[in-house]
């Protein structure tokens, strides 16, 4: 490769990871959005943190995991494309783009467990889970370990595909957080002692919004850029995204009867379910995707909210775990030459691999999450909790000033 060709893929890897980190801004703003003021702090905080504790374990143990490369050499072996390293320090900015992906699964299990999860349990969560948990089963899809996807190929004709992670990030995200959240248990007030629901209104809907403006706008980096190169870069990525989210928006907006909270987080839902298949699916395909995925969020988190007695604050299964599941399927249904794909995807494949995908999430995120409440605990005490995470954890609220009113 030509120095110019190598530089190139440099810059546009490394935009794609900047507009992906970007999207982490995203999942704080959208979270500050939807709890109460009072812990709205602890939320700014915990993605920020997640981030910085996932790239040190992504760095030094997950990806290594994943992919056998090990960061332990001199610094012109790194850059200058010594063994197991491309030029230019291309493996370098694959591994940035790589941590941004690994660090949203905290990201997203942060929304579902909101409001009353201690700080430090879930800072030791978030190694254990971006440096060993989340790691094994990325290795396993997308760098061909354990022999699963050459099983599958051999057993149904093709392996297992995900193309950006409706499965690898997001449905393995979102059914973690539902074992992490079965095992904290609801909020205090959120349901009567009779079961029945009582709402609890967002703090603010224009941060609600800019926090899903500003995941829409950074998953564009999310999908495109998986290419991993300039030649490798697709068009029909980035339409099929647009069309996702857009089916997304409208069915959340007619099903979720105009709800504004349902509409933002529509568009995200679209963009979930079209990650695994974008790069294969024709754009009306992706529009039908997206679209089914905004219905199925709205009526995925009212079933949770309000029959399961799932207390899961952002609805981050449903978002997540269920639309991230439809979306692995639906792969191999609109991926298919017969229904306008590209086709080399088989139905069978797409089952297996996000049944067992979720399945292992949720084993993960109970086990991790149980070990550590029979350890030191998940939940604040009833007190912290009426407090506020932000006074309980952080010793400051989000309006300072407001605090000192009345000394």
């Amino acid at each position: 490769m030509s120095d110019a060709s190598v530089g190139g893929d440099v810059f546009f890897v490394l935009m794609g990871a900047i507009l992906v980190f970007a999207m982490h801004g995203g999942f704080a703003f959208l979270e500050v959005g939807t709890v109460r003021q009072k812990n709205q702090v602890n939320a700014l905080v915990k993605i920020l943190v997640d981030f910085a504790l996932s790239t040190v374990a992504y760095f030094f143990v997950g990806y290594a995991v994943a992919y056998g490369t090990t960061f332990f050499v001199n610094a012109a072996t790194l850059s200058g494309g010594g063994e197991g390293f491309e030029l230019q320090g291309l493996t370098l900015v694959k591994f940035f783009f790589l941590t941004t992906f690994a660090a949203a699964i905290p990201a997203i299990i942060s929304g579902g467990i909101a409001e009353r999860m201690k700080f430090l349990p879930q800072c030791l969560a978030t190694v254990v889970l971006v440096g060993i948990a989340y790691p094994l089963f990325e290795g396993m899809i997308w760098n061909g370990n354990f022999g699963f996807q050459a099983a599958l190929e051999a057993t149904f004709g093709a392996a297992f595909h995900d193309f950006a992670g409706s499965v690898v990030v997001h449905a393995v995200g979102g059914w973690i957080a539902l074992g992490a959240v079965l095992l904290l248990g609801a909020r205090k007030g959120r349901y009567t002692k009779q079961g029945q629901p009582i709402g609890i209104p967002p703090s603010s809907l224009p941060w609600l919004a800019m926090g899903s403006w500003m995941l829409c706008v950074g998953w564009f980096g999310f999908n495109v850029m998986t290419a991993g190169s300039l030649n490798a870069a697709s068009g029909l990525v980035a339409i099929n995204s647009l069309m996702a989210m857009v089916g997304g928006i409208l069915t959340s907006l007619i099903v979720g009867r105009n709800d504004p909270g349902f509409v933002h987080n529509g568009a995200l839902a679209g963009l979930v379910a079209v990650c695994a298949g974008s790069d294969l699916m024709h754009p009306i395909g992706s529009l039908i995707v997206g679209g089914v995925a905004g219905a199925v969020f709205v009526k995925g988190f009212e079933i949770c909210q309000n029959k399961l007695k799932i207390d899961d604050v952002l609805g981050v299964w449903p978002l997540h775990g269920i639309c991230g599941a439809w979306g692995g399927i639906a792969a191999g249904i609109f991926g298919l030459e017969a229904l306008g794909g590209l086709g080399g995807v088989s139905l069978m494949s797409q089952i297996v691999g996000t049944v067992i995908g979720a399945a292992y999430a949720f084993g993960v995120g109970y086990v991790v999450y149980g070990v550590l409440k029979s350890v030191m605990g998940l939940r604040l005490s009833e007190e912290e909790e009426y407090m506020g995470a932000d006074l309980a954890i952080h010793k400051i609220g989000s309006h300072p000033e407001q605090d000192l009113v009345g000394r």
